[in-house]
């Protein structure tokens, strides 16, 4: 009996994630080759997608390791969105629950910082907040404006230095050492006019812009930073990188 649409469709697509379905051959003739045709081309143009959203990732791994954990990820998680750019938010975690991260504990790390690049790169220009837009707020309300994080703004932290891992794994890059054992970093990843980029925070002022990026009013997320926290040297650095934004 040929099968429904709704569950050939639902075949076909199961198909294509390497999952054989004798029923849906049965529906194509001649079956295994046409069928064979459409899932390479499937898993590789994915598989070529994740490559460009992760590139650390696979100068870390390898070319040819990579595509490999790409197809077993393309395997449990097809893509919902039809923009490319827009498929792999799930690769970080699949990436710190494989095998490869027993050996490499760092890399599903260097894989959440290569996504808030690629959220970057794609994210809208928006409205960043400047120091003349705060020259009409009363000093006295200061301490309790709420303000937001800049589209494509993202705060990506480590145990490991994940600055010098993506460093060192850029092309070109000098084949010298890294010590995972120098201490983890705070990063926080923005978008410029056209790339994006990221820069080291200390630990307060990653707790204050994590507050902030929580809805916290700026008396409350300075309250995140240690003893000691300068909450008006950790607003300006921030107001200065254009990370802030909508006035509350």
């Amino acid at each position: 009996m040929p099968l429904a649409l709704r569950d050939l469709q639902r075949a076909f697509a199961a198909h294509l994630a390497g999952d054989d379905q004798p029923a849906l051959a049965a529906e194509v003739r001649p079956g295994a080759a046409r069928l064979g045709i459409h899932r390479h081309h499937v898993l590789d143009s994915l598989a070529s997608a994740l490559a460009a959203t992760f590139p650390t990732v696979q100068a870390v791994v390898g070319a040819d390791y990579f595509r490999g954990l790409a197809r077993a990820f393309i395997g449990g998680s097809l893509p919902v969105q039809p923009v490319l750019a827009e498929y792999g938010a799930d690769f970080p975690a699949f990436v710190a629950g494989h095998d490869v991260s027993r050996g490499l504990p760092y890399l599903a790390d260097v894989a959440r910082l290569d996504w808030a690049l690629n959220l970057a790169f794609h994210a809208p220009a928006g409205d960043r907040l400047v120091a003349a837009d705060l020259a009409t707020v009363p000093a006295d309300r200061l301490p309790a404006l709420r303000l937001a994080l800049a589209p494509g703004t993202a705060l990506v932290g480590s145990p490991y230095p994940l600055d010098r891992i993506w460093r060192a794994s850029q092309p070109g890059a000098p084949a010298d050492p890294v010590d995972l054992a120098s201490g983890g970093v705070h990063l926080l990843v923005l978008r410029r006019p056209d790339d994006a980029v990221f820069v080291a925070l200390s630990a307060g002022e990653a707790a204050f812009a994590r507050g902030i990026a929580e809805g916290l009013s700026l008396e409350d997320a300075a309250g995140r930073g240690a003893s000691g926290f300068d909450l008006s040297a950790a607003f300006a650095r921030l107001l200065g990188l254009g990370v802030l934004a909508a006035v509350q």
